[in-house]
């Protein structure tokens, strides 16, 4: 199949599979007439860097996945791997994620009196001795 059928069939702009080749995770088709011919197999593996750039992961990462697997290649050890790697950073954005949130809550409630009381009670003063709790707001003043 032709490149812009492939983009049609996985919802890829043409440009992004070319930049794909390019960045090996995509096997360089055959041609003919100047026109690369994908095969079917194409398709799947369009889907699924697409699926694993939207789930997060780098295209190093998915790079790097791909590299040396085959139709009949077991994924299993493969994806274990990288599941307990990537669940690392998931869960860091999680605890990002809830510590922001917190921060955003407090902030709708905030009535310091100056920037310098503000940064108190956010932890980001130098000065503390909570330097482990950093960025975890406390309760924001209402004075």
């Amino acid at each position: 199949m032709k490149i812009g059928e492939l983009a049609g069939r996985t919802g890829v702009n043409a440009s992004a599979i070319r930049y794909y080749e390019k960045m090996g995770l995509l096997q360089a088709p055959s041609r003919s007439g100047g026109q690369r011919l994908y095969s079917s197999g194409a398709v799947d593996r369009v889907l699924l860097i697409r699926f694993a750039g939207e789930m997060g992961f780098t295209l190093a990462e998915i790079r790097l996945f791909l590299s040396g697997l085959r139709d009949q290649t077991p994924v299993g050890p493969r994806w274990e791997k990288f599941a307990r790697r990537k669940l690392k950073d998931v869960e860091a954005g999680i605890e990002r994620s809830l510590r922001l949130q917190a921060l955003l809550k407090n902030l709708l409630r905030c009535k310091c009196a100056s920037l310098k009381i503000c940064m108190e009670c956010l932890s980001l003063s130098p000065d503390l001795k909570t330097a482990g709790r950093r960025g975890v707001p406390r309760q924001i003043s209402r004075v």
